[in-house]
């Protein structure tokens, strides 16, 4: 700034050393759910370091709240024995963990280059147009599923299904909500890794 002062904040604000430490939410003090807790308690026993379990045990919180909501956070912090803000770092740090109630099912269309390609812009429209009142269901784009050899795949639920048209996503949008499988028989799983022609036959 020309007057000298310091207007930005982050990573140049000083630490307020006047407030409190960090405190570690105490087990016997917060109600975790039994499965949840014996969940994390699983993920923290497999590694030597218990930060690893970080990721798959903020995963299993989501999963059972829907998001990584301050009391998942609270019940993951006091099972893991760290502090919220150190799973706050790693909540910000990844898209992966919902930091706002945004439906407990996920469509990701990807946009990546080779769906690019093959009109993956129509059926993410599509797709969003079709989840737009289905309250349950968070429909975003992203970058790059990794099928590109289905290309322009979805996935939904983490159930990876392609190609798609934009005609398909009414449908992917309805078995996600009515808990049915995806577009039976179009899915990567349903497929051999050799299968022949699947560009080809879009």
């Amino acid at each position: 700034m020309s007057d000298g002062s310091n207007a930005l904040t982050g990573w140049d604000t000083p630490a307020d050393l006047a407030k409190d430490p960090a405190v570690i939410p105490e087990l016997a003090d917060v109600d975790v759910p039994d499965d949840l807790r014996r969940e994390i308690e699983g993920y923290v026993a497999r590694y030597p370091e218990l930060h690893s379990a970080t990721l798959p045990a903020l995963h299993a919180a989501q999963r059972v709240h829907g998001w990584c909501s301050p009391e998942a956070v609270t019940q993951v912090a006091a099972v893991m024995k760290v502090t919220p803000a150190y799973l706050a770092s790693v909540i910000t740090f990844y898209d992966m963990y919902k930091q706002a109630p945004v439906g407990r099912h996920d469509v990701y269309v990807c946009t990546g280059v080779a769906c690019a390609l093959r009109n993956a812009r129509a059926v993410y429209r599509a797709m969003a147009a079709a989840g737009e009142n289905a309250d349950d269901v968070n429909v975003r784009e992203f970058e790059c599923l990794g099928a590109c050899d289905m290309a322009p795949i979805a996935s939904a639920d983490g159930r990876y299904v392609g190609p798609l048209a934009p005609e398909d996503c009414a449908e992917v949008i309805a078995a996600v909500k009515d808990g049915r499988e995806v577009l039976p028989g179009r899915g990567l799983e349903d497929m051999p890794e050799s299968a022949p022609g699947r560009w080809s036959d879009v």
